[in-house]
Formats: C-alpha cells, structure tokens, sequence
C-alpha cells in the first residue's frame, strides 16, 4: 500500500510537470510570430490625455513610411521594432512608443501623445508648449489650440521649473481654465518675476504678485467675483491686486471711461 501511494504521487507530481511545462510552451512558443510570413496588420493607437489633438495614427504611419519602416507587407523578421519605436519617439510631440510582433502577421504599435498644458511665448522668441513633465515642446509645425499663452519675461528653463504647477491647476479647475486668457510675466523692482493675468471676462487687469500661493489667490478672487462683481460691475475696475496675504486692492477706472 505504501508502494502505491508513493507511485501514486509521483505519477501527479510528474502530471502536473508535464502540464505546466506544456503552459509555458503554449505561452512562450504558440504564441511566437512565424518569422516568415508577411505582416498582414499593423494595430495602430495614438493615446491621448487631452482633447488638443497634435498626433494621429496617420501622423505616424506617415513617420514610418517616410523611414521606410512601415511594417505591412514585410517578412516579420524583417520588421525592426527598436527602430520603429526610436524614430517615433524623434517626434517632440510623443512621450513614449512600443512596438511588438505578435501572431497571424500582425505587429502592434501603441503611442503616447505628451499632453500640453500651456503655450508659452516669450518675448522676442519662437513660442512652445510647455507640458504636464515641464518639457518645452516645440511649436515648430505651427500648431495653434486653445491654451492658455503665458508670455512677456519667461524662457524655457523657468518654465519648466515655475510654470507647470500652475499650467497642471488650470487644465482641471474649470472655471479658471475659461476665465484666464493670458498670463504676462515681468519683474518688480526687486528683479522677481510677477504675474499678471487678462480674464477672459472683465475688463481690468490681475496682479497676482509672484507665483508663491497662487491658488489661495485666485480662490480669494473667485470669492470677490462672487460677493462683488455681480453687484458692481466687470468693468468698475481697471486694475485687481492679489499681491498681499488675504487682501484685494481694486483701482477704479476712470469715470470718464464707459
């Protein structure tokens, strides 16, 4: 009896090594590519975290065209898929690419479009857009969209490191991504660079100061909106200041103005 159970167990023990050496062969060797056929497919996706649209799958299949790496109608073997992914990846719009071959002739590439959140113009330069990894992408094919210009006394570098904070606030707070049109950058007389916003509703001028604390606020200026532009008007002031911890300081227009 006991002679049987051992038989017994090494018969299931030597089963269940059979069954998953043939799992592993299913996985790693059925489901390999035959490297001598044609590529009949290539899947194709463009994934985007925005609605501003700078690269399609006809963007790319063009791309590989242009390198002569188009996979369809190649013996698999030949199809490079580093060399796909490198020369997708030149584009400045495209965060990241994977290509692969999978079976029946059919290679997959997934691309990954960065995601702008601010277009930045500084003065006297070519502008570009800044996106959610403080990249300066840039606008070298004259891309316009509706973003929020950043402009006046700003360069790359400053950008990338002060900027994407802000650009980040805007593109999920709704109510301030329609109302700020622009922001302009200058300097005090201390040589910090401050803010200044154009609404797009509203005819004055937000000083913010420096960027420290901007979201307190511009919360504190969604209370005034609130509280006060209701009942006196878009156009009383000319000019908002944010500058000072919890304080508002409005200058008034000129009466003689309508």
């Amino acid at each position: 009896m006991k002679i049987g159970k051992i038989i017994k167990t090494t018969l299931i023990t030597i089963l269940a090594t059979s069954m998953a050496a043939y799992i592993v062969y299913a996985v790693f060797f059925l489901s390999m590519p035959d490297e001598n056929e044609k590529c009949q497919t290539v899947e194709l996706i463009v994934n985007q975290e925005t609605q501003s649209v700078f690269i399609d799958e006809k963007d790319v299949e063009t791309m590989l065209k242009d390198a002569n790496l188009y996979p369809k109608g190649m013996l698999m073997k030949d199809v490079d898929t580093e060399r796909i992914e490198t020369t997708i990846k030149k584009n400045e719009f495209i965060l990241s690419a994977e290509c692969y071959k999978a079976t029946e002739g059919v290679v997959c590439i997934s691309v990954t479009q960065r995601t702008p959140i601010l277009y930045v113009l500084p003065d006297g330069r070519e502008g570009f857009f800044l996106d959610t990894k403080g990249i300066a992408i840039p606008n070298s094919r004259g891309y316009m969209s509706d973003f929020v210009v950043v402009s006046g006394d700003v360069d790359e570098t400053f950008a990338s490191k002060n900027l994407v904070d802000i650009g980040m606030f805007l593109r999920t707070d709704a109510f301030w991504s329609k109302q700020i049109e622009q922001i302009y950058l200058t300097r005090n007389d201390e040589g910090e660079r401050v803010v200044e916003i154009v609404p797009r509703v509203g005819d004055q001028i937000v000083y913010l100061g420096t960027l420290d604390n901007f979201q307190k606020k511009l919360r504190n200026l969604r209370i005034f909106y609130d509280k006060a532009m209701g009942t006196v008007g878009w156009n009383k002031y000319k000019r908002i200041n944010l500058e000072y911890d919890n304080q508002i300081i409005c200058t008034k227009r000129n009466k003689s103005k309508k």
